[in-house]
């Protein structure tokens, strides 16, 4: 493995960190209606369990609302008990051909537990950034008839792709709080 393979790889291990940090964030809830809420919901249909929008259109209508779509009205009531059961706290209103989801305002105390998930789930994604810098360091210690110095320039290297994909995440938490606590 070259250096240079050695910093591709850290690069792009950290952005996939990124990535699963923004998916989490996805599906916690801001004052506004968001499909991506319901998007971890697993819907048990015709014997197997399959992802909501695998069965379902999720549309807002307006900025309170989601409205559940089915592709097959046979499925309405397996995806209404898959939301009431989610731990999202949500309550499904059936209107026989669509389902109807009015979002709650949120309370203060609630917006101030989503942002201690959402400090959580940025920990988790820091977490992942410097696992990655420790696996990068170790292949870069690892390198044959490389010099020490050509080593410490590598870890300085190492340290600022770190140093980058930590701010990220930081970005990434800070527009998420506005998005709630806004």
């Amino acid at each position: 493995m070259t250096m240079k393979s050695i910093f591709g790889d850290a690069r792009a291990r950290m952005q996939k960190a990124i990535e699963a940090l923004e998916s989490n964030l996805s599906v916690l809830r801001t004052g506004r209606a968001n499909p991506g809420i319901l998007k971890k919901i697993q819907v048990e249909y015709y014997g197997s369990t399959m992802p909501l929008d695998q069965v379902a259109s999720v549309t807002t209508p307006d900025a309170r609302t989601l409205l559940v779509t089915p592709w097959d009205r046979g499925a309405l009531g397996h995806i209404e008990r898959a939301i009431r059961d989610s731990d999202l706290g949500l309550n499904p209103n059936n209107k026989g051909d669509a389902i109807f989801i009015t979002l709650p305002v949120l309370t203060e105390e609630r917006r101030k537990d989503l942002v201690k998930t959402a400090r959580t789930y940025a920990e988790d994604g820091k977490i992942a950034v410097r696992n990655v810098r420790k696996s990068a360091l170790e292949d870069i210690k690892k390198q044959e008839g490389v010099g020490e110095d050509e080593i410490k320039r590598a870890e300085g290297e190492v340290q600022k792709l770190t140093d980058e994909f930590v701010n990220r995440v930081e970005e990434v938490l800070e527009r998420k709080e506005q998005e709630i606590l806004g």
